[in-house]
């Protein structure tokens, strides 16, 4: 078996641990904010779109410091970094007081965690570039899957034993992931030439690549508005679930079901929309997902009952995994060797403002319009995506020479 395979597929099993841990608990956050005491629907659902925003707004900050140093120091020890470091905050989050210190808790979290960027950049720095979009669609399809399994577990867990016991849970198999990744994960990293020229300059040279590259600032205005529309139910949809259901219902059991639904469509869907990409272009599939996506949003602003949602969700979520796979191979096609890093740590931070934006966005407009006009917005972020690709994103354009960076 090449090495590049072997890589992929340990990297795999260990994202799909820590993935399935994050999930175990963050669906389940405006749960967690009314049994710490906020118990009106609007003010749950600001809180909710606070707590998780806060994590996205420090990932945007660190995550490009984060690939630098990558680039510099190797991808395993970033992702060693991430698991670890996202074990501790995670169990400390079980032993929160008050959603004030579950808001300071999120912050530091995206300070130090980023497990998806940081095994995207080892994918994608040992795969040969005509394997990129099967391998990094492959990758995905662990973060789907550990999103699917997690909630359905985190579901039970809440309504039969409470939230606070997930958290720490999840801390364990945050902690086991790291192990995996130390004790099986291989990396013979040498840093490129112009990494070591670049030297504590490599941040600042980072962005002036970005603000430099009409073809990856393109790439990255599509990710943070696709992004945005998906991510705008976040705090929603949990208590939007609750009005479909009588009192008394199993809430957080079902919320896990339609979660595990979205994410098991884009596990089937990145992977496979990744290959077509590879064979016949990743800009065409990308605006054909965005779009597929947006139709899928609109009739869930309508739905009466949990069995409509849960198929919507399912076929929404094969949309929005080939958008995710699609722009990752774009960038990876576009990234210069040896500075994966740097642009995949750049990409996370598009990805955590969209995070922190997305939720905001769908909590403010659930504030004002109604638990139902969220979905409505998230279709038309997906329009104005699909929009933005084919405006702007480029299918073949020349891999950046390191040169682009420090000069």
């Amino acid at each position: 078996m090449p090495t590049w395979r072997r890589t992929l597929y340990t990297v795999w099993f260990t994202q799909f641990i820590a993935v399935a841990g994050f999930s175990f608990v963050m669906p389940f956050i405006p749960y967690y904010v009314q049994e710490l005491g906020i118990t009106d629907v609007k003010a749950v659902a600001l809180w909710a779109g606070l707590v998780t925003s806060a994590q996205a707004v420090s990932m945007t900050l660190m995550a490009p410091v984060w690939g630098a140093l990558s680039d510099r120091y190797g991808r395993k020890l970033m992702v060693l970094r991430a698991t670890l470091g996202s074990a501790v905050i995670m169990a400390l989050m079980g032993f929160a007081a008050n959603v004030q210190q579950l808001l300071v808790l999120r912050f530091l979290q995206g300070m130090l965690t980023g497990t998806v960027s940081a095994t995207t950049t080892l994918v994608a720095s040992t795969t040969p570039k005509e394997r990129l979009g099967a391998a990094l669609g492959t990758l995905q399809t662990a973060v789907f899957l550990g999103v699917s399994c997690g909630p359905l577990l985190g579901g039970f867990m809440g309504d039969t034993f409470g939230y606070r016991p997930s958290f720490w849970i999840t801390g364990g198999l945050l902690l086991a992931s790291g192990i995996l990744v130390a004790l099986f994960v291989h990396e013979d990293f040498h840093p490129a030439e112009d990494v070591i020229k670049a030297g504590r300059h490599g941040y600042g040279n980072g962005m002036r690549l970005v603000l430099t590259s009409s073809a990856l600032l393109a790439l990255f205005a599509a990710r943070i508005v696709l992004r945005t529309g998906s991510r705008a139910l976040g705090p929603v949809l949990p208590l939007f679930v609750q009005t479909l259901l009588p009192v008394g219902a199993r809430v957080a059991t079902m919320t896990g079901i339609i979660s595990a639904a979205s994410a098991l469509g884009s596990a089937i869907g990145s992977p496979v929309v990744g290959r077509w990409g590879d064979r016949m272009g990743h800009r065409r599939w990308l605006i054909v997902s965005a779009l597929a996506a947006a139709l899928c949003f609109v009739p869930q602003a309508f739905v009466h009952d949990t069995r409509a949602l849960i198929f919507w969700q399912l076929v929404s979520g094969l949309a929005v995994g080939g958008t995710l796979s699609t722009v990752t191979a774009l960038l990876a096609r576009l990234a210069p060797d040896g500075r994966q890093g740097i642009v995949f740590g750049l990409d996370a931070s598009a990805v955590a403002s969209a995070n922190a934006i997305g939720p905001l966005i769908g909590a403010a407009v659930a504030a004002g319009l109604g638990l139902r006009a969220p979905f409505l917005l998230s279709a038309v972020f997906l329009l104005v995506g699909a929009l933005t690709v084919v405006l702007w994103v480029q299918e073949r354009g020349r891999q950046l020479a390191p040169a682009d960076i420090i000069a």
